[in-house]
């Protein structure tokens, strides 16, 4: 459960700002996302596959730079 505690003179805003970025950073929508539909082992396996290879180009490019 994620909260957060709002101070007396905070202003709503920032208090709501703080709540989303802690919020975002927990994973729960993502994890929410994920648990909608049901994706087969082989798609899952494809996808972190694709996910590695992406990270391995961006982490080449940055070394060459």
């Amino acid at each position: 459960m994620v909260g957060i505690v709002v101070n007396d003179n905070e202003n709503i805003d920032r208090a709501l700002k703080r709540f989303k970025k802690k919020y975002e950073r927990s994973g729960i929508l993502k994890e929410y996302k994920k648990r909608t539909f049901f994706q087969k082992p082989s798609i899952e396996k494809r996808m972190e596959r694709l996910k590695a290879r992406r990270r391995a180009i961006k982490e080449n490019m940055r070394e060459r730079n």
